[in-house]
């Protein structure tokens, strides 16, 4: 059974420490989309790099524990992590077309990944993307930063992880698209022994998607409330000034 514990993550700036991250700690049960709304600023993006460990050493400085299956990743093995980032944990970073190697064709990954044709044929058809003849010819600076968040999810859902970790998963695609990635991700977090975390601006997009939504503000992570209690909420003072600064959702 999958089971991911954050536990009193505590991240600070090494130049200067000033601290990123204050005393956060939530668990993402099995089958559910968690997700983590804030403006830009708000460490979101910072939050969810530290759950593998890819913040750079130099720069930051994490305690706490982060533990997946009962390990705690901050004491894994570099080669400890490497597998269980190839294996367990992916992501789709927002700035998708910068996760790939310029030099590189789509093919490249594709062929790295899978052998299975049928299925990444289907999950390019359901995506609306070229079919491999033509994508695996192109080069990621040939395509557009949503087309490049998309193929970034049809390569992660090839891989067949347990968690996708998410960050702005509706910037650069318009509504239909958005639409798409919403049912694609309920289907992986309901199957078999998934979930998924996504961090956001979009509201709208997290109110549809979401089995639980927290807030992050100023370092500090909200718990993570329902959706009718999160948008609901009359007696949190920092969710209401949250909400207030966003166009009502109707």
């Amino acid at each position: 059974m999958l089971d991911v514990a954050i536990k009193n993550l505590l991240l600070k700036r090494r130049n200067g420490f000033r601290t990123v991250l204050k005393d956060i700690s939530f668990s993402i049960p099995v089958n559910n989309i968690f997700t983590i709304v804030g403006k830009n600023g708000s460490g979101k993006s910072t939050l969810i790099k530290s759950l593998t460990d890819l913040l750079d050493k130099r720069f930051y400085k994490i305690d706490g524990q982060i533990l997946f299956n009962s390990q705690d990743i901050l004491l894994l093995k570099k080669n400890e992590l490497m597998e269980l980032r190839q294996k367990k944990i992916k992501y789709v970073f927002q700035d998708a077309i910068n996760s790939f190697d310029h030099l590189k064709k789509f093919g490249y990954y594709f062929n790295k990944l899978t052998k299975n044709l049928e299925e990444t044929e289907e999950l390019l058809n359901f995506f609306f993307l070229p079919d491999p003849g033509i994508l695996f010819k192109l080069y990621p600076y040939e395509v557009s930063g949503g087309m490049a968040q998309r193929i970034s999810l049809v390569l992660v859902l090839l891989t067949h992880p347990q968690i996708i970790i998410l960050d702005e998963p509706t910037s650069g695609i318009d509504s239909p698209i958005a639409s798409l990635v919403l049912l694609k991700l309920k289907e992986f977090a309901s199957s078999a022994n998934n979930s998924v975390l996504l961090v956001t601006q979009d509201l709208l997009f997290a109110k549809r998607i979401s089995n639980k939504i927290a807030f992050l503000f100023d370092g500090n992570l909200t718990e993570f409330f329902s959706v009718p209690d999160f948008f609901d909420n009359s007696n949190n003072e920092k969710l209401n000034l949250f909400l207030n600064s966003y166009t009502e959702i109707s």
